[in-house]
């Protein structure tokens, strides 16, 4: 099974403001305020080549590596997640331990938060608060997006610092929603007004993702544990959908045994996720479909997600983790329509829409 479980991080120096290793420092890409696709690539773990590209669908091109040719220095050690707020993208960079704020529309740094343990998400909670998942650690930073700085955490109770594990998160009215990942069972509950956790529940063994339509139900795909001797147990993959009213679940489908199942997504009442290619099932159905909707017979897919424009599909190809990637897109429809080199393994999207 693909899925990573990352080495504690290695501190490495870095100067915000080097230069590029060498006098070859590639051209600036052009700006860009044009509707599109963010691309963030992990690159190889420990050998800091982690990348960001950026596609547009309009005009089917793609600029890549456009961090370090904007600003002169490389994105760092595994570039993990993007999410963006306002004309600002925060972009968490596992490895080396930090998240960059960007310009999304110049690529260019306009600050970093270095206070933080091995970052997977960002989340922009208001203009003056955002909060940042981490591995390794039982806490959710809470940042002063003004400043760059760490002004406090969300403890999470129960869980250990050395198999702590906190993911994505999905804000909904005043909570937000955290599926906790790596040797895990839960998702959380927490109330933005106070930065506390109000309300936990388990689920299948790691939840890897998770989706909702935006009212009552959030869904949770669990990948089961990957490996027969993950010390948190071993078990098919599943999906459960939780009550938002209530926060219990209300009803799990199992997935294949010893299935390889992530990236779960919602769109216009249908779940997506990939699994042998990419699956396609009415969040209403009671049963996994019998065959796949866009089938592959690729084992390096690695990151999934849906146009909200228009229900295009894009995946990710990490190919075999070494050289650059390819990302395909499908239509609504599961047809491809067209296909772009990434850099080294593309793990995850992130849509800048109009302003």
């Amino acid at each position: 099974m693909k899925k990573i479980f990352y080495l504690a991080a290695v501190a490495a120096a870095f100067s915000f403001t080097s230069c590029s290793d060498d006098d070859n420092t590639p051209a600036p890409p052009a700006q860009s305020s044009v509707e599109g696709l963010f691309v963030v690539c992990n690159g190889n773990y420990l050998v800091g080549n982690g990348s960001l590209s950026y596609y547009n669908p309009d005009g089917n091109s793609v600029e890549n590596n456009v961090f370090q040719r904007a600003n002169g220095m490389k994105l760092g050690d595994t570039a993990q997640s993007m999410s963006i707020d306002g004309n600002t993208g925060w972009i968490c960079v596992n490895g080396s331990n930090v998240v960059y704020a960007i310009d999304v529309d110049t690529y260019k740094v306009k600050g970093h938060v270095t206070d933080v343990t091995s970052p997977r998400n960002a989340l922009a909670i208001s203009d003056s608060k955002l909060y940042v998942t981490n591995l390794y650690d039982n806490r959710i930073a809470i940042v002063n997006p003004a400043t760059y700085t760490v002004t406090g955490h969300i403890d999470i109770p129960d869980m250990e610092a050395s198999t702590g594990s906190t993911e994505q998160m999905i804000k909904i009215g005043d909570y937000v929603y955290v599926n906790c990942w790596s040797y895990q069972k839960e998702v959380l509950k927490i109330d933005t007004r106070n930065d506390k956790v109000v309300d936990r529940i388990e689920v299948g063994i790691q939840p890897q993702s998770i989706a909702t339509d935006g009212k009552n139900s959030l869904w949770v795909l669990c990948d089961g544990g990957g490996w027969a001797e993950n010390p948190v147990g071993f078990e098919a993959p599943s999906i459960s959908r939780i009550d938002l009213n209530t926060f219990k679940v209300v009803s799990t489908i199992k997935l294949a045994e010893y299935s390889s199942a992530s990236h779960l997504r919602y769109y216009n009442g249908n779940l997506f996720w990939l699994e042998n290619g990419v699956q396609r099932m009415s969040a209403d159905a009671t049963a996994v479909p019998a065959a796949a909707f866009i089938p592959s017979t690729s084992y390096s897919l690695y990151a999934l997600d849906i146009n909200p424009a228009n229900g295009d599909i894009y995946v990710g190809d990490a190919i075999d983790y070494m050289q650059d990637g390819t990302v395909t897109r499908y239509n609504a429809s599961g047809d491809k329509t067209d296909s772009f080199t990434t850099g080294i393994i593309p793990a995850g999207f992130c849509w800048k829409t109009g302003k």
